[in-house]
Protein backbone atom coordinates (compact mmCIF):
# COMPACT_ATOMS: atom_id res chain seq x y z
CA UNK A 1 0.00 0.00 0.00
CA UNK A 2 1.31 3.40 -0.95
CA UNK A 3 0.39 6.86 0.24
CA UNK A 4 1.01 10.34 -1.09
CA UNK A 5 0.38 13.14 1.39
CA UNK A 6 0.27 16.86 0.72
CA UNK A 7 -0.48 19.75 3.03
CA UNK A 8 -2.13 22.50 1.00
CA UNK A 9 -1.94 26.05 2.34
CA UNK A 10 -4.64 28.69 2.31
CA UNK A 11 -3.43 29.91 -1.09
CA UNK A 12 -3.95 26.41 -2.58
CA UNK A 13 -0.24 25.76 -2.93
CA UNK A 14 1.51 22.74 -1.40
CA UNK A 15 3.52 23.52 1.72
CA UNK A 16 4.55 19.92 2.46
CA UNK A 17 4.63 16.74 0.38
CA UNK A 18 5.54 13.22 1.38
CA UNK A 19 5.34 9.77 -0.15
CA UNK A 20 5.49 6.60 1.94
CA UNK A 21 4.31 3.03 2.16
CA UNK A 22 2.73 0.91 4.83
CA UNK A 23 4.47 -0.78 7.72
CA UNK A 24 1.51 -3.06 8.37
CA UNK A 25 1.44 -6.65 7.11
CA UNK A 26 5.20 -6.83 6.63
CA UNK A 27 5.56 -3.62 4.62
CA UNK A 28 8.91 -1.84 4.63
CA UNK A 29 7.53 1.71 4.59
CA UNK A 30 8.58 2.52 1.04
CA UNK A 31 6.15 3.72 -1.57
CA UNK A 32 5.15 1.30 -4.31
CA UNK A 33 3.72 3.86 -6.75
CA UNK A 34 4.64 3.29 -10.39
CA UNK A 35 6.77 6.00 -12.05
CA UNK A 36 3.71 7.20 -13.99
CA UNK A 37 1.66 7.49 -10.81
CA UNK A 38 4.45 9.37 -9.01
CA UNK A 39 4.23 12.03 -11.71
CA UNK A 40 0.43 12.18 -11.53
CA UNK A 41 0.07 12.40 -7.73
CA UNK A 42 0.51 16.19 -7.37
CA UNK A 43 -1.90 16.85 -10.25
CA UNK A 44 -4.55 14.52 -8.86
CA UNK A 45 -4.42 16.14 -5.43
CA UNK A 46 -4.47 19.64 -6.90
CA UNK A 47 -7.54 18.79 -8.95
CA UNK A 48 -9.33 17.54 -5.83
CA UNK A 49 -9.00 20.91 -4.06
CA UNK A 50 -12.17 22.17 -5.78
CA UNK A 51 -14.10 19.17 -4.48
CA UNK A 52 -12.81 19.81 -0.95
CA UNK A 53 -13.88 23.43 -1.13
CA UNK A 54 -17.38 22.36 -2.17
CA UNK A 55 -17.64 19.70 0.55
CA UNK A 56 -16.37 21.93 3.36
CA UNK A 57 -19.58 23.98 3.32
CA UNK A 58 -21.80 20.89 3.37
CA UNK A 59 -20.37 19.10 6.41
CA UNK A 60 -19.42 19.88 9.99
CA UNK A 61 -16.70 17.24 10.03
CA UNK A 62 -13.04 18.12 9.64
CA UNK A 63 -12.29 14.64 8.27
CA UNK A 64 -13.36 13.99 4.68
CA UNK A 65 -13.26 10.25 4.12
CA UNK A 66 -12.56 9.02 0.59
CA UNK A 67 -14.34 11.90 -1.12
CA UNK A 68 -12.81 11.32 -4.56
CA UNK A 69 -11.63 8.38 -6.64
CA UNK A 70 -9.04 8.05 -9.40
CA UNK A 71 -8.60 5.07 -11.71
CA UNK A 72 -4.88 5.01 -12.43
CA UNK A 73 -1.88 2.87 -13.33
CA UNK A 74 -0.99 -0.06 -11.08
CA UNK A 75 1.78 -0.11 -8.54
CA UNK A 76 5.11 -1.79 -9.04
CA UNK A 77 5.41 -4.18 -11.96
CA UNK A 78 1.68 -4.82 -12.38
CA UNK A 79 0.10 -3.45 -15.51
CA UNK A 80 -3.48 -3.53 -14.22
CA UNK A 81 -5.25 -0.34 -13.27
CA UNK A 82 -5.93 0.39 -9.62
CA UNK A 83 -8.56 2.53 -7.92
CA UNK A 84 -6.96 5.23 -5.81
CA UNK A 85 -8.94 7.16 -3.24
CA UNK A 86 -8.39 10.66 -1.89
CA UNK A 87 -9.07 11.40 1.75
CA UNK A 88 -8.79 14.80 3.36
CA UNK A 89 -8.78 16.78 6.55
CA UNK A 90 -9.59 20.48 6.97
CA UNK A 91 -7.90 22.44 9.72
CA UNK A 92 -9.61 25.32 11.45
CA UNK A 93 -7.28 27.69 9.58
CA UNK A 94 -8.47 26.38 6.17
CA UNK A 95 -5.30 24.38 5.53
CA UNK A 96 -6.03 21.08 3.80
CA UNK A 97 -4.38 17.71 4.39
CA UNK A 98 -4.92 15.53 1.31
CA UNK A 99 -3.79 11.95 0.84
CA UNK A 100 -3.94 9.49 -2.05
CA UNK A 101 -4.20 5.83 -1.09
CA UNK A 102 -5.21 2.64 -2.84
CA UNK A 103 -8.41 0.69 -2.35
CA UNK A 104 -6.95 -1.74 0.19
CA UNK A 105 -7.16 1.01 2.83
CA UNK A 106 -10.69 2.02 1.87
CA UNK A 107 -12.25 -0.16 4.56
CA UNK A 108 -10.05 1.22 7.35
CA UNK A 109 -10.93 4.91 7.50
CA UNK A 110 -10.40 5.12 11.28
CA UNK A 111 -6.64 4.70 10.96
CA UNK A 112 -6.52 7.46 8.33
CA UNK A 113 -8.60 9.71 10.58
CA UNK A 114 -6.25 9.11 13.54
CA UNK A 115 -3.25 9.80 11.29
CA UNK A 116 -4.78 13.12 10.23
CA UNK A 117 -5.54 14.05 13.86
CA UNK A 118 -1.89 13.49 14.83
CA UNK A 119 -0.75 15.34 11.71
CA UNK A 120 -2.94 18.26 12.74
CA UNK A 121 -1.22 18.31 16.15
CA UNK A 122 2.19 18.35 14.44
CA UNK A 123 1.09 21.16 12.14
CA UNK A 124 -0.24 23.26 15.03
CA UNK A 125 3.07 22.81 16.86
CA UNK A 126 4.84 24.01 13.72
CA UNK A 127 2.56 27.06 13.59
CA UNK A 128 3.53 27.90 17.16
CA UNK A 129 7.13 28.35 16.04
CA UNK A 130 7.71 32.13 15.87
CA UNK A 131 9.98 31.71 12.83
CA UNK A 132 7.29 29.99 10.76
CA UNK A 133 4.59 31.89 8.89
CA UNK A 134 1.36 30.42 7.53
CA UNK A 135 1.79 29.15 3.94
CA UNK A 136 5.59 28.88 4.24
CA UNK A 137 6.97 25.60 2.94
CA UNK A 138 7.67 23.15 5.77
CA UNK A 139 11.20 21.91 5.17
CA UNK A 140 12.03 20.71 8.67
CA UNK A 141 13.58 17.24 8.76
CA UNK A 142 12.19 16.81 12.29
CA UNK A 143 8.65 17.45 11.00
CA UNK A 144 9.24 14.95 8.19
CA UNK A 145 10.46 12.29 10.63
CA UNK A 146 7.46 12.83 12.91
CA UNK A 147 5.03 12.56 9.98
CA UNK A 148 6.65 9.28 8.95
CA UNK A 149 6.50 8.05 12.55
CA UNK A 150 2.75 8.79 12.61
CA UNK A 151 2.38 6.96 9.31
CA UNK A 152 4.22 3.98 10.75
CA UNK A 153 1.94 4.02 13.78
CA UNK A 154 -1.40 4.24 11.98
CA UNK A 155 -0.92 3.25 8.36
Amino acid sequence: MSYYLAIIGTTDSPIYECEFGTHKQGGDGTSKFSPEMKELNPFILHSSIDIVEDIQWQTNSMFLKSFDEFHGPGTGSTSTNVNYYISGFLTSGNVKFLMIHDNSVYKNEDSIKQFFMDLNDLYVKTLLNPFYKVNDVISSSVFDLKVKACAKKYL
